[in-house]
């Protein structure tokens, strides 16, 4: 009876002690999710023991810390100058993920906390350094792309490095002083206009081009057709057209001429 109640108490105070760490005992991982071990009795952090997606148990003592790896979306204002010195407003969104297998050596450099401490840091002062190379035309109309490709570039080598992978830079906005955007809209405007003038004239010019090349050509068939037209050869041709019409039942009498032309004729009809 008494060893009985010993195993009753055990198995209480065995339940008790799951049901209180049973939070730090048993650890459940998204798809998107990852973590990475560390043990401070063991060595401290696990850079390379990354937990996948699942079910795990670890020691209550042991810490796992989680990261979301699917893409996210940060989004940015931030005030540039151009290659002129002029401010900009530009309203940015960056996309990027942490690499998965690599977020033991992203903690051990940023904590969680790595879009704050790193992604956003490193994108303003690449974008100040790209803006930097350009006007604020260029900016605004004809190379945003330039700019956001170069960013992409610069910065994300950097983020790499730092086992972030940076998918897109998207400027969504840039905000100028009304007379510096009305300038360069009317440029705009006026560049457009030139282009449709220059399309225009050259499409005349190409159809001026095809009228003379198509000139040229009947002129050419023309003087051959003339030239090949004998005397002999047109009253053979008349010989034998007259006959053709001979053999329609309107025609009556055929008489051959001896004229000029000694060309026949034919009299009557139905």
């Amino acid at each position: 009876m008494k060893k009985s109640s010993n195993l009753i108490v055990i198995g209480v105070v065995a339940l008790f002690i799951l049901i209180l760490l049973g939070g730090r005992l048993f650890l459940m991982l998204d798809a998107t999710e990852r973590g990475v071990l560390f043990k401070p009795f063991g060595g401290g952090l696990k850079k390379d023991n990354i937990f996948g997606p699942g079910f795990h148990v670890i020691a209550p003592w042991n810490k796992v810390y989680i990261y979301d790896v699917q893409e996210q979306k940060s989004e940015e204002t931030m005030d540039v100058l151009d290659r002129n010195g002029l401010s900009l407003n530009i309203d940015v969104t960056v996309r990027y993920f942490p690499v998965y297998n690599e977020i033991g050596s992203l903690y051990e450099g940023f904590k969680l906390d790595y879009t704050s401490l790193l992604v956003i840091p490193e994108v303003r002062s690449t974008f100040r350094q790209v803006a930097g190379r350009y006007t604020a035309e260029e900016i605004y109309s004809t190379k945003r792309s330039e700019v956001e490709l170069a960013i992409i570039a610069e910065a994300g080598e950097k983020l790499r490095k730092n086992h972030i992978e940076m998918k897109a830079l998207l400027i969504r906005s840039i905000n100028l002083p009304s007379d510096i955007k009305g300038a360069i809209e009317n440029k705009l405007k006026q560049e457009q206009e030139a282009l449709a003038y220059k399309f225009r004239l050259e499409k005349e010019a190409s159809e001026a081009e095809r009228k003379r090349i198509q000139a040229e050509g009947e002129a050419k068939a023309n003087h051959i057709i003339n030239s090949s037209l004998t005397p002999q050869l047109l009253k053979m041709r008349g010989i034998e057209a007259t006959l053709e019409l001979a053999k329609s039942p309107n025609s009556k009498v055929v008489v051959v001429g001896n004229g000029k032309d000694g060309m026949p004729l034919i009299l009557g009809n139905q």
